[in-house]
């Protein structure tokens, strides 16, 4: 009788995996859901779009990016931690999915538990961006001119317990400087007042800062990345005037907690093939960092930021609504 159970459980594990074998070879088999938590326009969008673009070229079915926007993020974010976890609903979002819920009371889900990392797919420098009419031209004199000025200039945040918010609470901590940070709806009426000289400073991802300082409309002192960006060589990194300082926005792709892992690998390997081709050519002179690596790649970098945000979102008392 024993032994015959042990046959039953054997073959029924054996069918179990011939099947999600099957499953993983045959996917994907119709269009994929790509959720963006966020508004179209910005550079999440361009992306996501962009690799929603290349996963359907590869793959051969289309990769439809569904923007549901709200809540700093959780509502779209929510919607992928319910979905069935056979990989047609994806989530596509900047780090914001992983700090929003540190600083929420009752967060609604849980970003280890909840979802199946996928892949790492860009990390962006931030840029230190400052009102042109400021009698400053590098970092080291803004420092120099904030310490002069206690809690008499402002920094702008595109939103609570994004990037930017948490990189301009650890540069107040680690330049030993004091401003005001005021909340914005949004980069875009951030950096109407930066330009109208309102505020003083934001720090926001590149590309956001590029035009503007092209224009000459603000200055941009500074990027929060180890090392200089190659489509900005001549801006120093904060780390060059602050010992021990690196910040960056990144972009990730999440499934619903409990994916197959073979349809995970097969992800992920489709990303790094798109990373590899011409998204490259088009995201690095954006100021990207593109990141190809492994599940396990993405799952420690996920760990380890999360740490350091953590201990700002506790240090700086941030709280999301």
């Amino acid at each position: 009788m024993n032994r015959r159970h042990f046959i039953r459980t054997a073959l029924a594990v054996g069918l179990i995996s011939l099947g999600t074998t099957a499953l993983a070879q045959s996917y994907p088999n119709r269009s994929v859901t790509v959720i963006i938590p966020f508004p179209p326009g910005g550079t999440l969008d361009t992306v996501g779009r962009l690799l929603a673009q290349k996963l359907s070229e590869q793959t051969g079915q289309t990769f439809i990016v569904d923007n549901r926007a709200g809540a700093g993020g959780t509502i779209g974010a929510g919607i992928v931690a319910k979905a069935k976890p056979d990989g047609y609903t994806l989530l596509f979002s900047p780090s914001t999915f992983t700090t929003t819920p540190m600083a929420m009371l009752t967060p609604p889900y849980d970003v280890v538990k909840d979802f199946t990392p996928i892949a790492l797919v860009a990390k962006a420098p931030l840029a230190v961006a400052i009102n042109k009419d400021l009698p400053v031209n590098d970092l080291k004199s803004f420092i120099a001119h904030v310490k002069a000025n206690p809690g008499k200039l402002n920094f702008a945040i595109g939103s609570a317990a994004s990037a930017g918010h948490l990189s301009t609470e650890l540069l107040k901590r680690a330049a030993g400087i004091d401003y005001v940070i005021v909340p914005y709806k949004g980069s875009t009426p951030a950096y109407q007042d930066l330009v109208g000289g309102r505020i003083e400073a934001f720090i926001d991802p590149i590309l956001g800062s590029a035009q503007f300082a092209k224009a000459g409309q603000l200055k941009v002192i500074a990027v929060t990345s180890k090392e200089r960006v190659p489509t900005l060589p001549n801006v120093p990194t904060v780390g060059e005037t602050v010992a021990g300082y690196e910040f960056y926005s990144w972009y990730g792709l999440w499934g619903p907690a409990n994916m197959p892992n073979d349809i995970a690998q097969r992800l992920n390997a489709e990303v790094n093939k798109a990373l590899a081709g011409d998204m490259r050519d088009k995201l690095i002179p954006q100021g990207l960092i593109l990141t190809p690596g492994s599940i396990e790649d993405f799952v420690k970098f996920q760990k380890d930021d999360m740490a350091q945000s953590a201990i700002i979102v506790r240090e700086a008392k941030i709280r999301v609504e």
